[in-house]
Order: structure tokens, then C-alpha cells, then sequence
């Protein structure tokens, strides 16, 4: 079954980045479109960013855009998510999506 498994979440202050990691299985990864989304408390999870099967082409949120970098590595499964000029409204549960399936989040909170 499909299995997606996000890491990389912390704690970091406002300017700071990190780099969330995604490991896919379960499916023929270099197929398929991954996405990230995040969801903040009290309010419903939206579209971070996409990227297409071959990687050639991504679309981010107005919110994130030129701040966020999405990108894969079809060789080792992975999808990865560099976010950069983090800001406190960038706090929420991270979560990779692929085949109308969820991993289970990484916490990343931007606070100083």
C-alpha cells in the first residue's frame, strides 16, 4: 500500500529555513505527481506546492511562492520541500500527499 513518511519539522525562527523530506513506497513513485500541504490550527489544510511526475514543472501557494522550493528525486523516492524566510503564518502540521493518500505530518513552528 502506499506509504508516505515526512520528516524534517521543527522548531526555527522567523528568516530561518529548513528542509522537509518525504520517503514514498508502496507505488511506482517516478509516475506520479507528489504535493505538500500544510495545515495550521484552527484552520483547513491547503495546497503548498505540487510537482509533476518527471519533476520539470511545480506550481506553489501565492503564500509561499519564491520562498519555497519543492523538488524529488525519482531515483530514491523522495520528495523534499526547502522553505526559506520562514514567517510565524508558516506555522502548521506539514504533510506530503500522493494517491489520495496522507503521510502523518511533521510539526514545523516558526517562532522566536
Amino acid at each position: 500500500q502506499v506509504q508516505l513518511v515526512e520528516s524534517g519539522g521543527g522548531l526555527v525562527q522567523p528568516g530561518g529555513s529548513l528542509r522537509l523530506s518525504c520517503a514514498a513506497s508502496g507505488f511506482t513513485f517516478s509516475n506520479y505527481p507528489m504535493s505538500w500541504y500544510r495545515q495550521a490550527p484552527g484552520k483547513e489544510r491547503e495546497l503548498v506546492a505540487v510537482i509533476n511526475a518527471a519533476g520539470g514543472s511545480t506550481g506553489y501557494a501565492d503564500s509561499v511562492k519564491g520562498r519555497f522550493t519543492i523538488s524529488r528525486d525519482n531515483g530514491k523516492n523522495m520528495v523534499y520541500l526547502q522553505m526559506m524566510s520562514l514567517k510565524p503564518e508558516d506555522t502548521a502540521v506539514y504533510y506530503c500527499r500522493s494517491l489520495n493518500s496522507w503521510g502523518q505530518g511533521t510539526q514545523v513552528t516558526v517562532s522566536s
